[in-house]
């Protein structure tokens, strides 16, 4: 992925917030990249651009050689399906679903056929060493367990990208690093690029490149950040 001179601007009352200003960063395929910075420094908000979620103001997106961010939405939303995978801080798995179906639903939306839905699956799992736990729900799964379902629900559909929110926030240290791991090889194996944003220094010691965000521009790798808070 290439993002070049992103802008986006947020209006609060009176007052333009300028959330980026002119970011430009390239995401290659099987790297694994710590996106750290102050609170409030663009993080999130580059995430969203980079995962479709969100439209830059100015600047353009391009994915697998192809401009998109003046796509439609239907074709955004395709994309974001069949390419993206997302993992989150609070897990956001449905409590309702087995494992197994929560890792499934991605591609259950891409009306995958259903053999090939049972063996990704039954890969996905495997991969993440929760084989045993396919028919539980995720109540009767520890912190780091679910998180690994998050992983495997994210990977199943071989994305070609990977976002991940603060991916560890809710993980003591043991279980934070076992899942930390296991991101960076299951995304180098699959020859998926990852876009981590964190504070998690255990995070940021596991990835292939660390870039720092401060008022929306990314600083050069020698200037220091004077406050990084959770």
């Amino acid at each position: 992925m290439e993002l070049r001179q992103l802008r986006k601007t947020y209006r609060l009352g009176q007052h333009v917030v300028p959330a980026l200003q002119g970011v430009d960063l390239d995401i290659q395929p099987g790297e694994m990249l710590a996106l750290t910075g102050p609170s409030g420094s663009g993080k999130n908000t580059l995430l969203h651009l980079a995962g479709l979620i969100d439209r830059p103001d100015a600047g353009s997106i391009t994915f697998d050689g192809q401009r998109v961010e003046t796509l439609p939405e239907r074709a955004l939303t395709t994309l974001r399906r069949d390419a993206i995978g997302f993992i989150f801080q609070s897990f956001n798995l449905v409590p309702v679903m087995t494992v197994a179906d929560n890792v499934d639903y991605p591609l259950f939306l891409a009306n995958r056929p259903s053999a090939e839905r049972r063996e990704r699956v039954r890969a996905a799992l495997a991969a993440v060493g929760l084989s045993e736990h396919a028919q539980h729900r995720p109540d009767a799964l520890s912190g780091g367990q679910r998180q690994r379902v998050a992983i495997a629900r994210a990977l199943v559909k071989r994305p070609r990208l990977v976002i991940a929110d603060e991916p560890t926030a809710s993980l003591d240290s043991h279980t934070a690093e076992q899942v930390l791991d296991l991101m960076r090889e299951r995304c180098h194996a699959e020859g998926a690029a990852c876009l981590i944003a964190t504070h998690d220094e255990r995070a940021v010691r596991r990835c292939d490149r660390v870039i720092t965000l401060c008022d929306g521009r990314i600083l050069p790798a020698s200037t220091p950040v004077l406050e990084i808070r959770a």
